[in-house]
C-alpha cells in the first residue's frame, strides 16, 4: 500500500513539474516574441548557481517572475504606442492648422520612425511670414554631421 502511494504521489509530481516547464516554455515563448516585437527588455533577473533540477516551489516561483516579466513588457509596449500615437495626432493637428503651433517642434523618434529628423513649424518667408501669419511646417533633414565638413576632406 505504501509502493502505490509512493508511486501516485511521484506520478503527480512529474505531471505536475511537466505542467509547469510547459507553463514556463510558453512564457519565455510570449516573452521573447514581445521583446522581438520592439518592446523593452526586462533585463536579467538573479543568477544562478549552475544547471540544478528544480522543485515545484522553484518552477512555480520562475513561472511567476516570467508572468510578471510578460505584463510588465506589454504594460511598456503599450505605454510606448499610446505616446506614439499621441505624437501622430500632433503632428496631424500641426499640418492641418501650423498658425495654431507655432515654433513647435516634434521629433521622428516621438512618432516612432528611424532617423533623427524634426517637424518644426516655421515662419513661411521669416520675419515677414511672421508677422503676415504665414506659417508652415518643416521637416528637417536628418542628424547633424558627426565631424566637421574639413576633416572628411
Amino acid at each position: 500500500m505504501l509502493t502505490l502511494i509512493q508511486t501516485t504521489t511521484r506520478t503527480a509530481r512529474r505531471r505536475a513539474r511537466a505542467d509547469l516547464r510547459a507553463q514556463i516554455a510558453r512564457l519565455e515563448h510570449q516573452l521573447a516574441d514581445a521583446v522581438m516585437a520592439g518592446a523593452p527588455s526586462p533585463g536579467p533577473r538573479g543568477g544562478r548557481a549552475g544547471p540544478r533540477m528544480l522543485g515545484l516551489a522553484e518552477l512555480e516561483a520562475e513561472r511567476d517572475a516570467l508572468s510578471a516579466d510578460l505584463a510588465a513588457v506589454r504594460a511598456a509596449a503599450a505605454a510606448t504606442a499610446d505616446a506614439q500615437e499621441a505624437a501622430r495626432r500632433r503632428l496631424e493637428a500641426m499640418l492641418a492648422r501650423p498658425r495654431e503651433h507655432r515654433f513647435a517642434r516634434l521629433a521622428l523618434a516621438d512618432l516612432g520612425e528611424p532617423g533623427c529628423g524634426v517637424y518644426m513649424v516655421r515662419p513661411r518667408l521669416g520675419l515677414i511670414g511672421m508677422l503676415a501669419g504665414w506659417w508652415q511646417v518643416k521637416l528637417s533633414s536628418g542628424c547633424p554631421l558627426s565631424v566637421s565638413p574639413a576633416a572628411q576632406v
